[in-house]
């Protein structure tokens, strides 16, 4: 029973004492781990219970030796990758931040097709000739009626 007691002391004052490169390690996993009851703020920076002991546990995990991957996955295995404040790019996740990527992509060739065409179809074939007076009889007859004075109007040539 005693040795129970001492191990577990000796464990409890492993994990309070860090080294400053693990307690600056502690800090730094702690500020991408977000409270889950407070929103958007890190552990680190809440003052609630629940984020307390999730530093007190994120400082047990540095002192056991763990990667700062395992430390993660521990807590997006307990709370959810809610609680990861830069969730990993991988899987769904991947499609959340690809799918902006891919619409401005495609958005992008879109318009440049569009523009495309413009661009092309502003050289038009010419048109064809199509006679003006079928289609209007009075702009018919002012024509006659110009070409008729301009006739009449004209200096005749001298006689010798």
């Amino acid at each position: 029973m005693s040795l129970l007691l001492v191990s577990a002391a000796l464990a409890g004052a492993a994990s309070g004492t860090l080294s400053p490169d693990q307690e600056a390690r502690a800090q730094a996993l702690g500020n991408n781990l977000r409270c889950p009851i407070c929103t958007g703020v890190p552990i680190t920076e809440s003052t609630n219970d629940i984020s307390r002991e999730m530093l007190r546990e994120v400082r047990e995990q540095v002192a056991a030796g763990r990667s700062n991957r395992e430390v993660y996955r521990f807590f997006a295995a307990r709370y959810g990758n809610f609680v990861l404040l830069d969730p990993p790019k991988e899987g769904s996740g991947v499609l959340l931040w690809g799918a902006p990527l891919l619409a401005l992509g495609a958005g992008g060739a879109v318009l440049w097709r569009v523009l495309r065409r413009r661009t092309s179809g502003r050289a038009r074939p010419p048109e064809p000739d199509i006679d003006e007076e079928a289609f209007d009889p009075f702009l018919a007859q002012v024509k006659r009626d110009t070409d008729s004075r301009a006739v009449s109007t004209s200096p005749r040539p001298e006689q010798p």
